[in-house]
């Protein structure tokens, strides 16, 4: 806790232009980690929480009380925009949802407006290295985001985004991720966070250019996560526009995040207010967090993790967006897989 603190402190100086050590400014660019369920008492009790009864009743972000608006500039210009969390149902053309929830999915070969997202039966790695994240919010509520099981030192990283673990200053509680989740089944587990990291940029001010955070989990009957289900390889600082494959569990309708969907074609710049990208597709809240992939191989269903889904605009549903990878998020994923999952 005083180490959040201070970091947040560090962060709010460099913004107002106060002159910061130079120690303190490096800090910034580091990320931010807090403790999860860290003893086996606590890891025991969010096991013991997560029923099946109470997963298939965790809400998507967007049915949770709307967080507080925050501010940030567009890329470029001097003014500022309003922008909401994920869970907001904003009604104003500068508006984000940070949920993923977007209209328009695609066909395996190439984007289709106004389609779905499909739900992917193909089998393969992807089905095993992806799942549901539950937490509980600052206010009680149980919601659900979506995670990647990457290959990392430890063997122990879920990466997904931001808002996931953290929001409206408040991080979440009873973090648990559950592979290859399907309506309600667990075939590999529940796998508890016991360490939580996020970009310094989305801790001091949810700056959704880095709603990108990690999620090192606890051994599961003496085993690491990647060891039982396999492990996702991450890019960063890749060439943009290439063509993505886009998967979550989105729990709003029409979904119910019972099942893993999919959607896929080339991604483009924002045009609008971010450095991200996007790509056509119709995942509903629940999907934030959920894996972008590069290169995807539909037969063994492996990929390069590149980005997760973030945010659309209410003025132009249809589209998702994730943050670009870069810099910030390899050092989030480098900090997790450098850390002892116990």
């Amino acid at each position: 806790m005083h180490r959040r603190v201070a970091l947040l402190s560090a962060a709010a100086l460099a913004l107002a232009g106060t002159l910061v050590p130079a120690q303190a400014q490096a800090a910034d660019h580091r990320p931010v980690r807090w403790s999860g369920a860290d003893s086996s008492s606590e890891r025991r009790n969010v096991l013991q929480y997560w029923t099946t009864q109470r997963m298939l009743a965790a809400q998507p972000m967007d049915t949770i009380d709307a967080p507080r608006r925050a501010r940030s500039s567009r890329p470029g210009r001097g003014e500022p925009w309003s922008a909401r969390g994920t869970s907001a149902r904003a009604n104003q053309r500068n508006s984000w949802r940070s949920q993923g929830s977007t209209r328009g999915g695609a066909t395996r070969q190439a984007a289709v407006p106004d389609s779905r997202g499909l739900r992917w039966t193909d089998g393969g790695a992807v089905v095993r290295t992806s799942g549901r994240l539950f937490f509980t919010t600052a206010q009680g509520a149980n919601a659900s985001c979506s995670g990647t099981a990457v290959t990392s030192a430890n063997e122990s990283v879920v990466m997904t985004a931001g808002h996931c673990v953290k929001l409206n200053g408040a991080a979440h509680r009873n973090v648990a991720f559950v592979p290859a989740f399907d309506n309600g089944r667990r075939p590999f587990g529940t796998w508890v966070a016991t360490r939580l990291f996020t970009t310094q940029q989305w801790n001091a001010r949810e700056d959704i250019n880095f709603d990108i955070a990690a999620a090192v989990v606890a051994p599961l009957e003496g085993r690491t996560l990647t060891d039982v289900v396999g492990g996702q390889g991450v890019a960063f600082n890749q060439a943009r526009q290439q063509q993505m494959f886009l998967f979550g569990y989105p729990a709003a309708a029409p979904f119910d995040g019972s099942r893993l969907i999919y959607c896929s074609g080339r991604a483009f710049n924002d045009p609008v207010a971010t450095r991200g990208q996007g790509v056509r597709c119709n995942m509903t809240g629940g999907s934030s967090g959920g894996g972008w992939f590069l290169g995807f191989n539909e037969q063994t269903g492996l990929g390069m993790l590149n980005s997760v889904n973030s945010f659309t605009y209410d003025f132009a549903p249809g589209f998702m967006f994730g943050p670009f990878f870069g810099d910030e998020a390899m050092r989030v994923y480098q900090a997790a897989q450098s850390t002892d999952a116990l």
